[in-house]
């Protein structure tokens, strides 16, 4: 993003993050992201807040800072204690069959939020954008949003609080209007300057971010929203997709909305360390939902990243470098337990603990939810799919 502007190009080469990479020389700095997008920092009094509103413990990945930064989220909060609702949005590129752990996070995620705050969700599959990026064939995207609904469906939503459509299916009427009006706000200077396109991007991608945006404007589902055009969105999703709202916040007045709130994670890192996410391209870099036992213990043990000594004696002496380690950063997203995890922290950075004992603990917590994550999927029938896909109202969406 932003690369037409060469003062941040130094900055660009060093740290890339949009919509479609995220690559860092070292680690993501997330604190000059948060400069260079303008959102802001998520403290401990917005954490409190949202336990004493929801009455319940905030989730992990809110005590853990694994979702770092907002927009506007204080102004839901606000609205919700006067007595308003609002709408979650948030959506999944189909790009391949199998989902990895850094998939299921926002929907983790979301799940608590929903569940917390007893609210409606929008889900959109962006099998458009994935047969515009990835060079797929429109049968494919669409096969594999399909899939991928799923694997959504399996981290236990509310079919009658939950809406999931793929842009195939759903866009037009309402939805198209609003994508009109949106691209009309949009200049070609300023989408060049946001997302970076080149002149050797065809047409199709210039004109997708009308459609991710979209989502964020109740009118866009008047199936669900009639005549609730003030209903306030939030979007919570992984700091890369920020352009897009970025984009959406600008033009929301002009057109007579509210601006969509954020609330944005980390990136999942790579088995191999922290230089961005994930890459599904390299099976290797993550641990997917369909991976056995054999292969999850296989992958933590070969390849996760360790902060641990080059040998027992030296780890004894000095400790674990806790900064790079990978599987303690897993522990940090999956394990509930904040003594336990101290814990481990503790023994393992003062060289009590050794890697292989890390390493085994995080085998044990990823075979457990991996497993029951396949269970759930196993359990979600087509005419399930076919459910939380139809457009329909939700007449108990808000109680």
């Amino acid at each position: 993003m932003d690369n037409n502007i060469s003062s941040e190009n130094q900055e660009q080469e060093e740290q890339v993050v949009n919509p479609w990479e995220v690559s860092a020389k070292g680690k993501i700095d997330y604190d000059k992201l948060i400069e260079k997008f303008g959102c802001q920092r998520l403290d401990q009094s917005i954490i409190d807040r949202v336990a004493h509103l929801t009455g319940r413990p905030p989730h992990v990945f809110l005590r853990r800072g694994v979702f770092f930064a907002h927009r506007d989220f204080n102004e839901i909060l606000d609205a919700y204690e006067r007595g308003e609702k609002f709408y979650l949005y948030t959506g999944r590129g189909p790009s391949s069959e199998a989902l990895h752990l850094g998939h299921l996070v926002p929907f983790m995620f979301t799940k608590y939020l929903q569940d917390a705050f007893k609210v409606p969700l929008v889900i959109q599959l962006t099998d458009d954008e994935k047969c515009m990026w990835k060079n797929l064939t429109v049968e494919e995207s669409q096969r594999l949003a399909r899939e991928n609904a799923k694997d959504i469906i399996a981290c236990g939503f509310d079919v009658s609080k939950t809406f999931i459509f793929s842009d195939f299916d759903y866009v037009g009427g309402s939805f198209y209007k609003n994508m009109v009006k949106i691209a009309k706000c949009v200049t070609y200077n300023k989408v060049v300057g946001i997302f970076g396109f080149t002149g050797e991007d065809h047409i199709g991608k210039v004109s997708f971010p009308p459609v991710q945006a979209a989502p964020s404007f109740p009118s866009s589902f008047p199936h669900l929203f009639a005549g609730k055009h003030n209903l306030r969105c939030l979007i919570p999703c992984a700091i890369d997709q920020d352009p897009y709202f970025r984009m959406t916040r600008d033009v929301a007045p002009r057109l007579g909305y509210h601006k969509p709130a954020l609330i944005e994670s980390l990136f999942f890192p790579a088995l191999q360390g922290e230089t961005g996410k994930m890459s599904a391209s390299d099976p290797n870099s993550a641990i997917y939902v369909t991976d056995s036992g054999k292969d999850i213990k296989n992958k933590i043990n070969k390849y996760a990243f360790s902060g641990g000594q080059d040998s027992v004696e030296n780890h004894r002496k000095y400790g674990a470098n806790l900064e790079v380690d990978i599987p303690i950063k897993y522990l940090g997203f999956f394990l509930e337990d904040d003594v336990e995890l101290e814990h481990i922290r503790t023994e393992y950075g003062a060289g009590c603990m050794l890697t292989g004992e890390v390493k085994k603990r995080l085998t044990e917590i990823l075979t457990e939810m991996v497993e029951r994550h396949r269970r759930a999927r196993a359990a979600v029938t087509d005419e399930m799919v076919d459910a939380f896909m139809a457009v329909r109202p939700l007449p108990n969406m808000f109680s």
